[in-house]
């Protein structure tokens, strides 16, 4: 068995571009793992090994690599920055201990580093600040400092100075040591030397090491007084332990800086790996739940001695097979076992079991708490956030929740063998992906694809074509409009059939009114006396409920409807619960167009970065999409503008913002709420809806 204490499960994650990447090849060079680093602009790098990936220099799936430094074993997953992919990193981010958020040095906290942060706040997981490509133009350690207090509400603990900046950038005070690193310009990160602290750099070194001091000791009473009190300062050992404690309870993040494109700088990064952040034991264990997702008060307490307890957390398919992620949080694993999987309540043996070096792999006989790793070839449906566990200690762990997709496209293959082809990939990949969801139009036939963005679905047909030799056309993105109503209605419906034999007979009176934003459907019943029996409420329930999926003004799932049953009659012999429930389906039919109709459309949060001279042709642009400007803050290179807008109104932002900005802009958008549409639109939407309905007849 090996020391948990020497373990760090780690994820690297930023915004797009900020060298995530980069910072994990030159992990694996400086751990021994590779032997030469590859770029990401030359398509080369080790976890970036998509076709998709290389060609586009960004990641798209998360990738888990295995290596060692200082004796201890580092689990590293380099997750993607872009907002279309997001569902990567929160569950990458689940299953990890640590983390380290990467910020570019002159762009500093970018919008999709902001929801990244969110995420891992969300999961408790604590991280260190790796300020990266100091050595270009624009680049300010400081004021990235700042944003992070700012933008973010961080707390950092600044632990390195830079030395020098942009093209002189050379190296890094470390203040604890009072050491300043400084490499040489070969570019090779072992080429460094240890020497003393720049003389124009002694005072600015004190005042940020007093800070530092200051900030640790918080965590210790006694050393703070006596620090404060006699001028006693603590030892190097005493202050680590501080800086550990208060990391791993999040009160503040270590920050370093470097290039890890120029090797400069990395090294202390994984010495801070290994002296802060949390190893597996450190965390709050896993909560257990309850089979409806409610917290049971029990946990999964990290220990090989307990019995077997694992997540799901990624299902991939590569060229040896069909690939489960797990993060193991107690017991052991051995080949050969025999694990249940508690969603399916299906039991099977493990047959082979490999540690993931990227796209390579490395054969176990066994694992334990602490360890992720990848089953190969499970046959038992598993899916991402499903529970396995031992099958004589049945138990469920906290599930994942995924964002809802709010962009389609139709999609029909080209002939009938891309149809069996397709059919085939498509449940590979919905398998892969939570936020992916596929479908099939009752009426037209098409088979509609939804995601999170238009590069999402972008990736996936591309994907299509590509590794599984799909030929598709593909149709125009679609928004995924909702409905809801305004107004409460009280109504009756009876439903009655006589036709010889034993009839059908159903009586209810109801009320339906709008319900709160963001509840769905909820059905109460007043019904006083036996007007119509309980045994009749569960089929009236699923009668409306039923009906929610199809609106009807253009047949858009509906939102946000109460129901409450408050009288009715039933007939002895004639009623039954079919009957009840198609009395529920007329009565839905009959009283929602009485009850103000509405359609509902995505508002997505919409993060715009623009040069200053451009300001006023995007807050334009913004608002001839119907957007609701909701804030701007000026940075050191540019302009943030923050903006409420429509789904519909951005398709071919991307576009549109290059040509405007001269190619500098760049922008992220994530769903917001659903918010009602201006009747002219609206009138636009189901005008369109019916010509399709019409022309799938034809």
């Amino acid at each position: 068995m090996t020391d948990l204490t020497k373990y760090r499960n780690i994820g690297i994650f930023a915004h797009v571009d900020a060298g995530k990447t980069t910072t994990t090849e030159r992990i694996l060079k400086l751990t021994g793992q590779i032997h030469k680093t590859g770029e990401v602009h030359d398509g080369e790098s080790t976890t970036d090994f998509m076709e998709q990936e290389a060609e586009r220099g960004i990641t798209i799936q998360s990738a888990a690599v295995t290596c060692f430094w200082d004796d201890h074993r580092f689990n590293v997953i380099d997750t993607p920055g872009h907002v279309d992919f997001t569902v990567e990193v929160y569950r990458s981010l689940k299953v990890l201990d640590g983390g380290i958020g990467v910020f570019c040095g002159s762009g500093g906290v970018e919008p999709q580093s902001e929801t990244n942060w969110r995420y891992a706040n969300d999961s408790k997981v604590a991280r260190i600040i790796f300020v990266n490509k100091l050595d270009r133009m624009g680049a300010d350690f400081y004021r990235v400092v700042k944003q992070t207090q700012d933008v973010l509400g961080a707390n950092p603990l600044v632990m390195v100075l830079p030395i020098g900046i942009e093209d002189d950038f050379s190296g890094v005070v470390d203040l604890l040591s009072r050491k300043a690193y400084v490499w040489d310009d070969s570019g090779l990160p072992e080429n460094y030397k240890v020497e003393d602290v720049p003389a124009d750099m002694v005072d600015k070194v004190e005042e940020y090491r007093e800070m530092l001091i200051e900030t640790a000791l918080e965590q210790d009473e006694d050393l703070l007084m006596e620090y404060l009190e006699e001028g006693t300062e603590p030892s190097i050992e005493d202050i680590k332990r501080c800086i550990r404690t208060g990391t791993r309870t999040m009160d503040f993040f270590p920050t370093y800086c470097g290039s890890a494109f120029k090797n400069k700088g990395v090294q202390l990064i994984l010495d801070a790996v290994v002296d802060y952040l949390p190893c597996p034991t450190d965390v709050d264990p896993q909560p257990l739940t309850d089979e409806e997702g409610e917290p049971t008060g029990a946990v999964a307490t990290v220990s090989a001695e307990e019995t077997f307890k694992a997540l799901a957390f990624k299902i991939t398919d590569d060229r040896f097979g069909s690939l489960t992620f797990v993060r193991i949080y107690s017991g052991t694993l051995k080949k050969g076992d025999t694990i249940l999987n508690a969603a399916t309540g299906k039991t099977e043996r493990v047959g082979r079991m490999c540690e993931m070096q990227a796209d390579d792999r490395n054969e176990l006989t066994s694992a334990q708490a602490g360890d992720i790793i990848a089953i190969v070839g499970m046959k038992s449906n598993v899916q991402t956030g499903h529970t396995l566990c031992d099958p004589k200690d049945p138990i469920i762990l906290e599930a994942m929740v995924f964002p809802e997709p709010v962009i389609s496209i139709s999609v029909t293959p080209k002939d009938k063998g891309s149809t069996e082809k397709m059919g085939i990939a498509i449940g590979k990949m919905v398998a892969e992906d939570p936020t992916f969801r596929v479908e099939t139009d009752q009426d037209s036939g098409e088979t509609i694809l939804s995601g999170m963005g238009e590069l999402h679905l972008d990736i996936k047909v591309d994907i299509l074509k590509r590794t599984y030799g799909v030929e598709l056309v593909v149709g125009e993105p679609q928004v995924a409009y909702r409905e809801t109503i305004t107004q409460a209605v009280e109504d009756s419906y009876t439903h009655k059939k006589q036709s010889g034999g034993s009839g059908q007979f159903g009586k209810i009176d109801y009320r339906i009114k709008p319900g709160e934003a963001g509840t769905g459907f909820t059905f109460t019943s007043t019904v006083v006396g036996g007007n119509v029996p309980k045994e009749f409420f569960p089929a009236i329930e699923k009668g409306f409920e039923g009906m929610m999926d199809n609106g009807v003004l253009a047949g858009f799932p509906v939102l946000d409807v109460e129901v409450e049953l408050f009288d009715g009659g039933f007939h002895a012999v004639d009623s039954s619960a079919v009957a009840f429930e198609l009395a529920a389906r007329g009565a839905f039919r009959q009283s929602i167009p009485k009850a103000g109709a509405q359609l509902l459309e995505p508002v997505m949060s919409v993060d715009v970065f623009t040069p200053d001279d451009h300001v006023g042709d995007v807050i334009g642009d913004l608002s001839r999409r119907r957007g609701m400007i909701a804030g701007q803050e000026a940075g050191a290179s540019g302009v943030r503008i923050k903006a409420d807008v429509p789904l519909s109104e951005m398709f071919g932002y991307i576009g549109s913002l290059r040509t405007m900005t001269s190619g500098r802009g760049q922008f992220s958008m994530e769903f917001k709420n659903y918010m009602p549409c201006p009747s002219a639109v609206a009138d636009a939407v189901i005008e369109k809806v019916k010509a399709e309905k019409e022309a799938a007849k034809k």
